[in-house]
């Protein structure tokens, strides 16, 4: 670990004390001035870091700034491998660049900011810098397709209960994959697979996931769909490894994530316009079954089980 991360782990871990400079000097074997200097490396990032004669460093409980150490000494595995981007193209698209390289799962790629953040269907997932948590957790599930299908609701359950667990907020779920706060779309979720196709067994689960954490301007034609959070600081560590360790312990056989979900659904009972392929029809929707698939009694009286597509909310 570099000086700045070994640095900032300890302020991580000391919030509410200030440090000082000739203590961490002693703690890490370095100069009190290497301490200095990696400080001003800190701060020249980002890091709300003050600097207090007599007492030292602390870090501010405001800086909402994500980091290996903040994310790590919460993590139930901490030797998982992290990399941290200020701006990136999509995490997911990061995530494929480590697999192509030869990183091995499982791993967390978190970034600042996505320049061109996806969502499902290729839609643009807004991603403005330090506004939202934006990272994908990729696993080695070494199952078939047909077994791990049931990832994408999961996350979205892991992803409501960390938000539940961390502010004084209930998200609901729109069938499959999208969290609402009061009406509004506050995360969205991309699950991507990398398969063998000789085996049919996929290698590679890359989990994508946008949280709109804090309130910022965005774009016109969007103003009536994407939410936030709004919640107090700080919450991107914590909640990256709340998230994190659920997805880790992640298992094809169960299905007992299921319960929460229809729980926390925005979708059953509602009239929904349902797209599959070409396909277009709406109805009511009724349930979600045990494989986290959407069973819709149609306006023409049959029942369709939707494994794939999308529903869209119609007006009550």
């Amino acid at each position: 670990m570099s000086l700045k991360n070994s640095i900032l782990t300890a302020l991580e871990l000391n919030r509410e004390t200030a440090l000082s400079g000739q203590a961490l000097a002693q703690k890490l074997g370095v100069s009190r001035n290497a301490v200095w200097k990696a400080v001003n490396a800190l701060k020249d990032e980002g890091y709300d870091i003050a600097s207090t004669p007599n007492r030292g460093y602390q870090l501010s409980p405001f800086c909402d700034l994500v980091s290996d150490g903040g994310i790590r000494n919460l993590l139930e595995n901490p030797g998982l491998p992290i990399y941290l981007l200020g701006t990136v193209d999509s995490t997911n698209n990061e995530a494929k660049r480590l697999l192509a390289s030869g990183t091995t799962e499982p791993f967390l790629v978190v970034a600042g900011e996505q320049t061109s953040g996806r969502g499902r269907h290729g839609r643009m997932f807004f991603s403005p810098r330090d506004a939202g948590l934006y990272m994908t957790v990729a696993l080695a599930p070494k199952q078939s397709a047909e077994n791990v299908l049931g990832i994408t609701a999961y996350a979205a359950v892991c992803v409501a209960e960390a938000i539940e667990r961390l502010t004084d907020l209930s998200p609901q779920i729109k069938w499959v994959n999208d969290l609402y706060v009061q009406g509004k779309k506050v995360c969205g979720i991309l699950t991507e697979a990398v398969t063998d196709f000789e085996s049919g067994t996929v290698e590679s689960l890359l989990v994508g996931i946008g949280i709109n954490l804090y309130a910022t301007l965005v774009p016109e034609e969007w103003t009536d769909v994407i939410g936030f959070l709004d919640a107090n600081l700080p919450l991107k560590n914590r909640l990256a490894a709340e998230i994190t360790n659920a997805l880790q312990r992640y298992s094809p056989e169960s299905t007992s994530y299921l319960q929460a979900y229809r729980e926390r659904s925005l979708t059953i009972g509602r009239h929904v316009l349902c797209t599959q392929g070409n396909r277009s029809f709406s109805g009511i929707a009724q349930a979600i079954d045990g494989a986290g698939a959407l069973v819709v009694r149609t306006d023409t009286g049959e029942t369709i089980t939707l494994r794939s597509g999308e529903a869209k909310l119609l007006p009550a």
